[in-house]
């Protein structure tokens, strides 16, 4: 093993700020482990970071990126749930182990790996052995790096909040990385899926993974569509991936006593709806962080059940962050995976 490695790092916000340098590899300590990074998943919310648009408090210098999958190749005193060798993943709230968050109402839950907490994008890196799952047996690494944001995000929306059942509609929105982890979750449980996207070319690939219904959002208006193929009853659950302006569209496709989980922000962080539909159709309206510790090792054995396979649109190297960077800004069908040499 070499004496240095290579970490990504930035002093200030900006992408320009970014920095690929070579620094002492680390030892663990006391409860640490330190995990050989193989595979890192970029998120919207990574880029929110490093361009500062989400506002929270980094230390710098700052490694972004709160995904990655690895090998346990050293283990500090007193650890017993890892051994070197062992595979692993991250966890996007490493204290948030099950449960509710543990925060009070004036301050919000927001402690999380490249955020609060150094992120991953280094070829080693330091976490306390509690902060780790053990990687499904049936994915390689760059597959495994994608589920403690994007995978667990649509697994706590729809199973672990959701309660979905056999035979419910589910509707997401979008082709990114929660959204088709929905699809393929949702299908999973039996749920009739409809996807929405300005891209005919991704709804073409959205059925081939199992969407019953694709619909053009740019084509006319999707909630009158949605009527038209649930012959009005309208959706049992949402994934709302906007935000902004758009919940109100997908408070009027719910169905009475749905679900809507509001999950992106792109349209906004502010949102509005009318009260007289939310007051008439009593849907749950929930709000989704990720999850939970527990709920990722639910995770992991279900795809390991049900052979599922995250969609990874593209991987690039390890130095080409600057490119993965902008294809995120393109948007991806699935997910973008940085991976070791």
């Amino acid at each position: 093993m070499t004496e240095t490695m290579q970490r990504w790092s930035m002093n200030a916000l900006g992408r320009e700020n970014l920095r690929l340098s070579q620094e002492p590899i680390p030892q663990p300590g006391p409860g640490e482990v330190r995990v050989r990074v193989n595979a890192v998943a970029l998120n919207y919310r990574d880029k929110m970071v490093i361009e500062g648009i989400m506002p929270i408090s980094l230390s710098f210098p700052f490694t972004p990126a709160s995904d990655m999958a690895g090998v346990v190749d050293s283990v500090g005193e007193g650890v017993t749930r890892f051994t070197a060798g062992a595979r692993v993943i991250s966890t996007f709230f490493p204290e948030w182990i099950d449960g509710r968050p543990t925060a009070g109402a004036r301050d919000l839950p927001y402690r999380t790996s490249g955020g609060h907490f150094q992120g991953m994008l280094a070829e080693y890196v330091i976490v306390n052995e509690n902060w780790l799952v053990a990687a499904p047996d049936s994915l390689d690494d760059a597959e495994a790096s994608t589920l403690p944001c994007a995978g667990l995000t649509a697994w706590f929306a729809l199973v672990e909040r959701g309660n979905l059942r056999a035979g419910q509609s589910v509707l997401v929105q979008g082709t990114g990385g929660v959204a088709i982890f929905a699809l393929q979750i949702a299908k999973a449980h039996g749920a009739e899926v409809f996807v929405t996207s300005g891209s005919d070319e991704k709804l073409a690939l959205a059925k081939k993974l199992g969407a019953d219904r694709g619909i053009n959002r740019l084509k006319g208006d999707w909630t009158e569509e949605i009527f038209a193929l649930t012959a009005d009853r309208g959706i049992d659950h949402i994934i709302e991936t906007v935000g902004g302006e758009n919940l109100k569209h997908s408070l009027r496709a719910v169905a009475v006593h749905g679900r809507i989980s509001v999950i992106g922000v792109l349209a906004g962080n502010e949102i509005a709806i009318p009260a007289g539909e939310l007051l008439l159709k009593s849907p749950v309206i929930q709000g989704i962080g990720v999850g939970h510790r527990r709920a990722l090792e639910d995770l992991v054995r279900a795809v390991d059940v049900n052979a599922l396979k995250p969609v990874i649109e593209h991987r690039y190297r390890f130095d080409q962050l600057e490119q993965a960077l902008e294809h995120l800004d393109r948007g991806a069908f699935g997910k973008i995976v940085l991976t070791r040499g």
